[in-house]
């Protein structure tokens, strides 16, 4: 795997303050996108070499000099993994960032996809070395493209409004901020200013890889959606904030909801609610309280075990991710 050839220098075109020689002739579209966030410095970007988070990382040295650090994680997963290595190394030097090369362990668990296992460990790995070098702020490089993959993923696995609400702006895990500030950019954008910049990037081979989904929908149905909705980058983006918001009311009907039926929830109280807010309390109660989310089927099982459940010997028992739910006493309860 090579990086993408880096162009001649134009003459007469403004350089970076920086003095790392970089083209400005055309403003950084990720630059524009960092004004809308207020991260604590100094912060971290996630950094894999490709043309996004290049662009990214490029904007984050621009808008706070001498307060970035890079990320680079190494699953060792493809041989071209060292090339990548090598790239970020190279720019990192050039734009005198520190660089923390973090390598991890991606392999799936028993049922897991290869695909989920990576970003598990990717973000496991993000937070602990933004932790270790006292960041706590990293900055993450998806854009509109992987947005609107994200939501058809969610739409073809037909996802509730979790799913349906894509990926969050900003969102915290192990007590380490992390932003998405590129999810309105398009990715031919960011891509068309890095090319033409004098610094190396890399593709990352297993991107067109159509046996992975996300891969297939990027190579087949996003040409076409282009084609026939032109604006659908923002579109999609909208469509996904209304499901965030309305995901949002629901988890503060659950939370309320919970105040009353109680943790572990009362069966009585349960049997009094609407089977919507039955559910949505249910799937609140499980995933905070016990990390497991339940398909839909065996949601509906559940809602139909609670109402069956009238008499005082009346069993209630069901398998829910790695434990089941069962009936104990007048509460429902939850064991691995």
């Amino acid at each position: 795997m090579a990086a993408t050839p880096t162009p001649k220098p134009t003459p007469n075109k403004p350089q970076a303050a920086s003095g790392a020689g970089f083209d400005l002739d055309l403003p950084n579209p990720a630059l524009a996108a960092l004004a809308s966030i207020s991260p604590t410095a100094p912060l971290g970007v996630a950094y894999s070499g490709g043309a996004d988070s290049t662009a990214l990382l490029l904007a984050a040295v621009q808008r706070w000099p001498g307060q970035v650090q890079a990320i680079h994680i190494h699953h060792g997963l493809q041989a071209a993994a060292a090339d990548f290595v090598r790239v970020c190394e190279s720019v990192c030097s050039r734009l005198s960032v520190p660089l923390h090369v973090v390598h991890v362990d991606a392999g799936p668990a028993p049922g897991e996809s290869p695909e989920d296992a990576a970003r598990r460990a990717r973000y496991a790995a993000l937070a602990g070395a933004a932790k270790q070098q006292t960041l706590s702020a990293v900055l993450l490089g998806q854009h509109a493209d992987d947005q609107v993959e994200t939501l058809l993923l969610a739409l073809s696995r037909g996802a509730g409004l979790p799913g349906l609400s894509a990926m969050p702006a900003q969102f915290e895990r192990d007590g380490v901020v992390f932003y998405r500030p590129l999810l309105q950019i398009p990715a031919p954008a960011l891509r068309e200013w890095v090319l033409g910049q004098r610094v190396a990037f890399v593709d990352d081979p297993t991107n067109t890889d159509e046996r992975y989904t996300r891969n297939r929908i990027r190579a087949r149905l996003l040409p076409v959606l282009a084609q026939a909705f032109p604006q659908f980058r923002a579109t999609f983006a909208r469509s996904a904030h209304h499901a965030a918001q309305a995901q949002a009311v629901l988890l503060e009907v659950a939370r309320e909801d919970l105040k009353v039926l109680g943790i572990p929830p009362a069966i009585k109280a349960l049997q009094g609610l609407s089977k919507a807010r039955q559910a949505n309390a249910l799937r609140h109660w499980l995933r905070d309280a016990h990390q497991a989310t339940p398909s839909a089927a065996q949601l509906d099982q559940l809602l139909a075990q609670i109402a069956a459940c009238t008499t005082r010997g009346h069993r209630i028992d069901l398998k829910v991710g790695a434990g089941h739910v069962t009936r104990s006493g007048d509460v429902l309860h939850y064991a691995f």
